[in-house]
């Protein structure tokens, strides 16, 4: 009987071998193995400190000077805003007191009279003139516990169609708290020539009876509150006065003053 012959079989690969060809390599192979008798420490990346290197450790220092710098001139301007807010604040509360106790109120500026002479309507424009205006001013001070010296260096002039005709003074004296004072003031002139324009307004309004004339007043004061004295305060009059006729019995017809302060 004859044998069989059975075909070569091909050798299968071993499944072990073809599996761990298979598996992704291992993570820990890629990692440098730690030479023996070395350790590896792993630390949180905010609890390393980072030194700079030796090129950039000038720059380093200077940088960081600069900034202790900042921090001191910053805490220096925080405070000189407080210290300033703190004294803004006491000074609101210093004048909302002074207010409150004394009350401060405005004076009050009139022409009461006016007498002139040496002005005549008819002269001609080419003559010169002086006139002479007495001047009565009412002053009244309405304050009860604020008194006002009108100092030296004042003046009083005197205008008509915007030209100036006279230059006079205040006297100087104190006036008391809650009075009225009357006081009176030679304005005079010399050589003064009036414009073509000037003369002729100057008749016409002679003989409408009705002659308007500017009268400024400058005068330096300064208050007293109590025993206290305060600085100079400049203060300026200024009224429209009409009156009916260029004599030294003429009449105020109509009369308005305005003032303004000037505290420095």
């Amino acid at each position: 009987m004859a044998d069989r012959v059975h075909p070569a079989e091909s050798p299968r690969p071993s499944t072990s071998s073809a599996v761990s060809d298979s598996k992704p390599p291992s993570p820990s192979a890629d990692k440098p193995t730690p030479a023996p008798g070395t350790y590896v420490i792993q630390l949180p990346k905010d609890q390393i400190y980072r030194v700079p290197p030796p090129e950039n450790a000038h720059r380093f220092e200077l940088y960081t000077r600069r900034k202790n710098r900042r921090s001191r001139c910053c805490f220096c301007l925080c405070w000189l805003l407080g210290i300033l807010a703190v004294l803004i604040v006491l000074l609101g509360i210093a004048v909302a007191i002074f207010y409150l106790v004394v009350r401060p109120k405005s004076p009050n500026y009139s022409i009461d009279a006016i007498a002139i002479r040496g002005l005549n309507s008819t002269a001609s424009s080419s003559s010169a003139i002086s006139p002479v205006f007495d001047v009565a001013v009412r002053a009244d001070n309405p304050n009860k516990k604020i008194g006002i010296y009108y100092q030296t260096d004042s003046s009083v002039q005197i205008y008509f169609s915007d030209e100036k005709l006279s230059d006079g003074v205040l006297p100087a004296f104190f006036q008391p708290a809650n009075n009225v004072t009357v006081f009176q003031s030679s304005v005079r002139g010399s050589g003064v020539n009036l414009s073509k324009q000037a003369s002729k307004a100057l008749i016409d309004s002679q003989k409408r009876r009705a002659v308007p004339f500017t009268v400024e007043i400058r005068a330096p004061i300064k208050l007293k509150i109590g025993s206290v004295k305060t600085w100079k305060i400049r203060v300026k009059v200024t009224c429209d006065v009409t009156v009916d006729q260029l004599a030294a019995a003429a009449k105020i017809v109509s009369k308005n003053c305005d003032y303004n302060v000037k505290p420095w």
